[in-house]
């Protein structure tokens, strides 16, 4: 039996995801986490096959989770969920240690694919992801700019790009608006921007937003 940990502030997405895994007979959840610090406190004292772990969590970003329980128990098995499309967050997700990536949007079936998939020790990459991967393996001088960004710059720019207030991108992101206004400051200078109208059709012409 493989044993299950879900990670999502949101009780409708759990009940969602115990429903589709109630429905095997191989798959069982066995616990679950409100924020990233329950998560991070529950993996150290519980023993699990496989964490499915949002990337938009209330009190710390799914990625910065990720890496904490990496660094503390290196062979957890961790599936990233996200509504975010796959060329925003997968690849840092996947280089900081997950074992897949999968869309919220996904067929039931293809979560269960993924779960049975990492649990028998093996990455889930979807084709397009593979692409992805693909491309980012070459030479650091044919890489865009943002590949540079640190993954707080990274979604500070996804956010602006999105259209989001500085408050707003401050709540998202649990960080005070000076702060964010430095990460800002960053990844103007990194992508070589002057200003917010440079900066959202830098993410376009990259398609980090949709």
């Amino acid at each position: 039996m493989i044993r299950v940990m879900i990670a999502d502030d949101h009780a409708i997405v759990r009940q969602g995801l115990k429903q589709i895994l109630s429905e095997t007979d191989d798959i069982s959840v066995a616990g679950e986490a409100e924020t990233g610090f329950e998560a991070i406190t529950i993996a150290r004292q519980q023993i699990f096959d496989v964490m499915l772990l949002d990337i938009s969590l209330p009190d710390r970003n799914g990625i910065e989770v990720l890496k904490q329980i990496k660094k503390d128990q290196p062979n957890f098995t961790i599936l990233m969920l996200s509504m975010h499309h796959e060329s925003e967050f997968a690849i840092r997700a996947i280089k900081a240690g997950a074992a897949g990536y999968l869309s919220k949007q996904s067929a039931p079936m293809q979560l269960v694919t993924a779960i049975r998939q990492v649990a028998a020790g093996r990455k889930y990459i979807t084709p397009s992801l593979a692409q992805e991967l693909a491309n980012a393996i070459t030479l650091d001088t044919d890489q865009p700019l943002h590949n540079s960004l640190s993954d707080r710059e990274y979604q500070t720019l996804c956010l602006i790009a999105a259209g989001k207030s500085l408050s707003e991108i401050s709540t998202s992101l649990c960080l005070s608006p000076k702060t964010v206004s430095v990460y800002c400051a960053r990844l103007m200078e990194k992508l070589k921007l002057s200003n917010n109208s440079e900066l959202v059709r830098y993410a376009i012409k990259h398609h980090l937003v949709d």
